[in-house]
């Protein structure tokens, strides 16, 4: 049987990992999962909702038994350790280049379209 306060950690220890490596919001779980939406796995939300149906079920002392202790440890390891291979700082640098990327491709069809107006004009 899993006990409450083993689950409650676990789930406050992904939910503190979630606001830190994403900047979401310290809210129930749940909540943070929708708002993290594609940003996360859809394998490691599987993970995560596994951990928050066992704590709707160890809310209630006779479904708590239902808890696949073994399971909810597998899903949180797996979720911490994905979780903790993000590198925040590259993903805002990725960002960043990707953005920089589109605006320089972007002035280079406006130059290239500016000079092929000029030599279709006669001035180049």
């Amino acid at each position: 049987m899993v006990q409450m306060p083993d689950i409650e950690s676990k789930v406050a220890a992904v939910q503190d990992l979630l606001s830190e490596k994403f900047g979401v919001r310290k809210r129930p779980l749940p909540k943070m999962l929708q708002r993290t939406g594609r940003r996360l796995p859809r394998r490691m939300h599987a993970r995560a909702q596994v951990l928050v149906e066992a704590q709707r079920l160890s809310a209630n002392p006779k479904l708590a038994q239902m808890v696949d202790q073994a399971g909810v440890a597998r899903a949180f390891d797996d979720l911490t350790a994905h979780l903790d291979a993000i590198d925040v700082a590259d993903r805002r640098k990725g960002a960043i280049l990707s953005v920089a990327a589109a605006v320089a491709f972007n002035i280079l069809v406006v130059a290239g379209g500016f000079i092929f107006w000029l030599w279709w004009a006669g001035y180049v």
